[in-house]
């Protein structure tokens, strides 16, 4: 593979996609502005003896963009992971085979906590059982890495190709992983992103037994998630997907690209605390934005807008409070912070995706999305939360935060060209 000198190549977004619980790209936007919710009972399976019965789910039929017989031995993530890589490749202005034609300088990073689980599960339940003999494929497209393959194989990317799993924080990596490729002359586009559809009965089970999961709000769907409310009872499981085209700053001005934001920072670190409780003083936290402020060679003061990871439980919302006002000081108080998870539930995997796009929307479009159900104040949980309304005020820079199990975090910094 050729390796080119990229040192302090820039790196830009030139193109969007994605499936959510709000529908695709321009519904998603419009949705997080009027504050909807895209949160309901459950559908993809009966949760009737369930304690908790609410998810946010993406409607999508894959016979729609796929062929029927290549989607049904797919596993529902895949699917997603490429519908929203071609809706992202569209916006770029390209075409397969432009970007064939530059295989090998093409990557793809997707981020997924576990995509295929569902191919995995059902096949096993089947064969266990029912004795039904399992598709040849069952197996390999229950691997995480499959949304990987099918993008790579329909784009023509033969560059790197990477999967990345670090649980909650793996969409914010997978794009921290792909600017680093274009920064270190690996590539000079990469689809980054990340998915995950996690939505079954299994895994909904397993988190309530973690308590982890909002109980209070089966008869009122759309105010389950109620991130740094002091009523908030917990985070509300959603699914969907979420990729962006990645370009050199050189390649993209080469074919006269429309840019929507720049990446300019990220960075990783780790709680080496507890399995799935966050350090009570966030100082994983803490040190993933100054780390990845460092990386984009701002200030803190520097920073207008912060989307959080805002999960709506009882321990995550105040210790990511304490973690920002201990990386922002005073100015903490100033810059605006909202969690688009009050809305489309915690998408796993594509989360991280997801609201890299929505800061991206905001840079270029000077609104913020609100924190929806924001209605008791928690004193500690005491900065400016964007309650409940949109917002009109022109930013230039946006810091977005994921948290995860594992004692995960990654940070990403955005701004305007």
């Amino acid at each position: 593979m050729e390796t080119k000198s990229n040192k302090g190549q820039r790196v830009v977004v030139t193109g969007l996609g994605l499936l959510s619980p709000l529908g695709p790209f321009d519904e998603f936007w419009s949705n997080l502005l009027e504050g909807k919710s895209g949160i309901r009972k459950t559908t993809l399976f009966d949760p009737e003896d369930l304690e908790v019965r609410v998810a946010a789910e993406v409607d999508f039929n894959p016979n729609d963009h796929i062929d029927r017989k290549t989607a049904r031995r797919m596993a529902r993530a895949s699917q997603m992971a490429l519908i929203a890589a071609r809706m992202a490749l569209d916006e770029a202005g390209l075409d397969q085979e432009t970007v064939a034609a530059e295989g090998e300088r093409v990557g793809v990073s997707v981020g997924t906590v576990n995509a295929g689980f569902d191919s995995l599960v059902d096949t096993a339940y089947q064969y266990t059982y029912h004795g039904r003999k399992p598709f040849p494929t069952a197996l390999i497209n229950g691997l995480p890495n499959m949304p990987g393959y099918y993008i790579s194989l329909e784009m023509g990317a033969t560059g790197p190709l990477t999967t990345i799993s670090t649980a909650c924080a793996s969409g914010t990596q997978s794009i921290g992983h792909g600017m680093d490729l274009i920064r270190h002359g690996k590539a000079d586009l990469v689809f980054a992103g990340g998915v995950d559809c996690l939505i079954r009965k299994e895994v909904m089970a397993a988190f309530d037994a973690m308590t982890v999961l909002s109980r209070s709000s089966n008869d009122s769907p759309s105010k389950a998630s109620r991130p740094f409310d002091a009523d908030r009872d917990g985070f509300v499981l959603g699914e969907g997907a979420g990729f962006m085209v990645l370009e050199s700053m050189e390649h993209a001005l080469q074919r006269d690209a429309h840019i929507y934001a720049e990446v300019l920072g990220h960075a990783a670190s780790s709680d080496a605390h507890h399995i799935a409780t966050p350090d009570q003083e966030g100082l994983g936290a803490q040190k993933a934005m100054r780390w990845a402020l460092e990386d984009a060679k701002l200030a803190p003061d520097r920073i207008d807008y912060i989307n959080a990871h805002g999960t709506g439980t009882r321990i995550n919302d105040p210790t990511e409070t304490k973690a920002i006002k201990q990386v922002f000081g005073e100015s903490a108080y100033q810059i605006p912070v909202s969690s688009t998870k009050s809305m489309i539930g915690h998408c796993m995997g594509a989360s991280g995706t997801l609201e890299a796009i929505a800061c991206i929307k905001s840079l270029q479009e000077g609104i913020l999305h609100p924190t929806i159900n924001y209605e008791t104040p928690d004193p500690e949980c005491d900065l400016d939360y964007v309650p409940n309304q949109a917002r009109q005020v022109r930013i230039n820079t946006a810091l977005s935060n994921s948290f995860g199990l594992g004692g995960q975090n990654a940070c990403l910094v955005m701004g305007t060209i």
